[in-house]
């Protein structure tokens, strides 16, 4: 098993930043994808963004692009989402995500196999 703990979420106002970060810890693990994922009140959950365990290859949702950066640290198998430019619509619960069973980074929530349990963000107008 393996658990996943995000932190950094809060209050900012629009056009400020936040940094969240997620640890895994549990059972080891070499290769894998980490992604962000958020849910907004009566929304569905979206995805945000993704990176191969290498750092190589990432993936972002359109409504973050140019403004939302994720990285990871392969030694501590913890992974970052840098929020600049934050707006309101970014308000949500994000969750960090991990897939051990890929070829490819996905997009949808289902195919990761570990959850967290999210951060609040909360950006005000």
């Amino acid at each position: 098993q393996v658990q996943l703990e995000e932190s950094g979420g809060g209050l900012v106002q629009a056009g400020g930043s936040l940094r969240l970060s997620c640890a895994a810890s549990g059972r080891t693990f070499s290769s894998y994808i980490m992604g962000w994922f958020r849910q907004a009140p009566g929304k569905e959950r979206e995805f945000v963004a993704a990176i191969w365990w290498s750092g190589g290859s990432t993936v972002y949702a359109d409504s973050v692009k140019g403004r939302f950066a994720i990285s990871l640290d392969n030694a501590k198998k913890r992974v970052y989402l840098q929020m600049d430019s934050l707006k309101p619509e970014d308000t949500a619960v994000y969750y960090c995500a991990l897939d051990l069973n890929f070829a490819y980074i996905k997009t949808n929530t289902a195919d990761y196999d570990y959850l967290g349990q999210g951060t609040q963000v909360t950006v005000s107008s």
